[in-house]
């Protein structure tokens, strides 16, 4: 199906001949008219798409305060015209009005956009018309009700997102952050890449005030560099244990992860990767890995690179990304690296991967992936290279010469079906693999991978539609990192209380510009792009004096002291705290007569009365003993299910899981706080 854009000029709407009704239609059309033209909330007369001046008095006098009377349900058959997310049979998207109060109606907000169609992936919102409230760098309120705002930014016509997150980036370079913002992109993550030492690269991004958020991995490759280890050398075991030690350290100076780069440094073997897969398990984080091979040449496939990836994911339990599986992985046989990727699932393994929305790569011709065989294993020859920033195809001469330089070079050697079949699968995300660095020398991925994916796979090809594909490019990449960087939480989703980083574009026009020739050209159709809430690109031009780009860091919260002590049926378990919560033990149901499930592949516990078995990673435990003090508490996605519809999110300690208190509500106890007691009764 076509993606039908709702705004002015592209609207899709049924015809209804319904000859008897014409009459009543034309009236209630006339006291729309009146009611429009008695508010200030119209901004009659005013461009579109352009920010508009409000005073901070504006009120609905002379609508004899109908406008501000509680909000009530919209009349479904008073438009003629379905949600633009719904299709029949299906359940209605969320609705945003229901949560709306009469405080949030009446207030005044810095920045309000206004009759934009808002898509947020994570509640299947897609829907036109809606108005957003914005205070400070908070989203304040979703509604299609009026708002009053200090600016006002018309969205008539336009889609409203949440930011593009880029967690397949590099650093956030003084040069290549400013079409990244032209791209919609508003948080940009060096996870191919990144640092052995955040905190030193946290700080000094900090000082350069990007305009969009930037975070990072531990990079082993660079890591590996640092100790002296050749790129075809594996590490001896004195050596890994050195990468553990620096490794570990990044993570609590705020890494986000650990990211290796195996075709690049071909000597890390199994032992090094292993030992440091199973400190990202431990420590509830990913593995980005750009796999080992390209090809389908023995020795050494793409199955083989999939096959390695997904063993350390069962190995170690550790959650592994796939780096732009569409040139490293799965290049000539998309369907499979994709079908290994749904049964590593099926086994309740982590394992998600992303792709560029080029079908074509790029790197430096020094590289190791282009080593003796390059012909024969990605299928090309010197002329399928072109230098990036120029015209010029090579030859064996200029290869060579190039190639001592350390060029940067485009490979046309992707199948376009196999970016197609990339996009369909719902565990691939976006990611662009570059940031333009000075000089312009880059893949035009680096500024025109978002905008590409939009206008190209979705208004173009049809491949996937505009919600999924707003998913891939903001929402997927959130959660991809989010369990240890809570201010990740708060992006990806256009919702009440979160972050303002929003990008409003034309479905109709958005496309990128750049080329190989011109990676520096800006995309288009981007009309603007909000950072914490501040506007960094308007009218399709940014503003270089607003940067309001920040630091995003893991965090990891530790065992402390003991939290109370829950008292029940005369047995004594002590309560940890965790985000302001206290949590009990989920063993401690067992000596009260429930049973624990465990589902490897849902990582769900069904809680059950009449029994008193435990397994998975509760069996065993000793409910009634404190944990360690300094022991890791990590969200790790684990919940627990009981009768009459219980339902919670778990913490893991050490081996042990433990459930707040509020779940023992839930299961129809009920639990008395005295301060540092906790009873609990039926």
């Amino acid at each position: 199906m076509t993606e039908q854009r709702n705004g002015a000029g592209g609207r899709g709407f049924k015809t209804r001949v319904l000859l008897p009704f014409i009459a009543a239609a034309i009236v209630i059309l006339a006291a729309a008219a009146v009611w429009w033209f008695t508010q200030d909330g119209g901004n009659a007369g005013q461009e579109p798409g352009r920010i508009a001046e409000q005073p901070n008095d504006q009120t609905d006098e002379g609508t004899d305060g109908n406008a501000g009377d509680t909000p009530q349900e919209p009349d479904e058959g008073a438009g003629g015209e379905e949600d633009s997310a719904a299709e029949p049979g299906e359940d209605q998207p969320y609705d945003p009005d229901k949560d709306v109060t009469q405080e949030e109606l009446d207030a005044t907000y810095d920045i309000v956009i206004t009759n934009g169609r808002v898509i947020n992936p994570e509640t299947g919102l897609d829907r036109e018309g809606l108005n957003i409230g914005i205070t400070g760098k908070t989203i304040g309120v979703i509604t299609s009700h009026p708002l009053k705002g200090r600016q006002v930014i018309d969205a008539e016509g336009l889609v409203v997102a949440p930011g593009f997150i880029d967690n397949l980036s590099y650093d956030p370079n003084a040069v290549g952050v400013w079409t990244k913002i032209a791209d919609g992109v508003t948080t940009n993550i060096a996870m191919h890449g990144g640092t052995t030492n955040p905190k030193v690269w946290l700080a000094h991004y900090e000082r350069e005030h990007p305009p969009v958020h930037f975070g990072a991995s531990f990079f082993v490759m660079q890591a590996r560099n640092s100790l002296g280890i050749g790129r075809y050398d594996a590490a001896t075991p004195a050596q890994i244990e050195k990468l553990k030690e620096m490794a570990e350290r990044a993570l609590n100076d705020g890494a986000l992860g650990i990211s290796f780069s195996l075709e690049y440094a071909p000597g890390t073997d199994s032992n090094e990767v292993l030992a440091l897969a199973k400190l990202a398990a431990e420590y509830n984080v990913p593995v980005y890995f750009h796999g080992r091979y390209s090809d389908v040449e023995e020795p050494g496939t793409e199955t083989d690179t999939m096959e390695e990836i997904i063993g350390y994911a069962r190995e170690t339990g550790a959650a592994v990304h796939i780096d732009h599986i569409n040139s490293t992985g799965g290049t000539f046989d998309m369907k499979r690296a994709l079908q290994m990727i749904e049964e590593a699932r099926a086994e309740g393994l982590d394992v998600t991967a992303c792709t560029y929305a080029y079908d074509f790569w790029g790197t430096y011709l020094n590289s190791a992936r282009f080593d003796k065989g390059w012909q024969e294993r990605f299928r090309i020859g010197y002329d399928d290279l072109q230098i990036a920033g120029t015209s010029e195809r090579l030859t064996a001469e200029t290869f060579a010469k190039y190639r001592k330089e350390g060029k940067l070079a485009v490979a046309y050697a992707i199948p376009p079906e196999s970016v197609i079949e990339a996009f369909k699968s719902p565990y691939v995300m976006i990611g662009s693999d570059a940031i333009l660095e000075p000089g312009n020398n880059n893949h035009p991925r680096a500024s025109g991978n978002f905008a590409r994916a939009i206008g190209m796979y979705v208004r173009e090809l049809e491949v996937v539609p505009l919600i999924d594909m707003i998913d891939k490019l903001s929402t997927m990449p959130a959660k991809r990192l989010e369990k240890q960087v809570p201010a990740l939480r708060k992006k990806g989703r256009i919702a009440k209380g979160m972050d303002a980083d929003i990008v409003i574009f034309d479905f109709a026009t958005i496309a990128d510009q750049a080329t190989v020739e011109r990676p520096d050209l800006p995309s288009k159709g981007i009309e603007y792009v909000l950072v914490e809430g501040q506007v960094v690109l308007e009218n399709g031009v940014v503003n270089k004096k607003v940067r309001p780009g920040r630091g995003i860091r893991s965090e990891f919260v530790r065992v402390s002291e003991s939290a109370g002590t829950m008292h029940w049926d005369g047995a004594e378990y002590p309560l940890v705290a965790f985000r302001d919560a206290r949590y009990f033990d989920l063993n401690a149901l067992t000596e009260r007569g429930f049973g624990l499930a465990w589902d490897g592949v849902t990582h769900t516990y069904t809680v059950s009365e009449g029994s008193s078995a435990a397994d998975g990673p509760a069996a065993g435990s000793k409910p009634g003993v404190m944990p360690e003090k300094g022991v890791l508490m990590l969200e790790r996605g684990y919940r627990a299910a009981g009768p009459g519809g219980a339902e919670t999110e778990l913490v893991s300690i050490g081996s042990r899981v433990f459930a707040p208190l509020s779940f023992l509500t839930q299961l129809g106890y009920h639990v008395s706080d005295e301060g540092d007691v906790i009873t609990v009764e039926r």
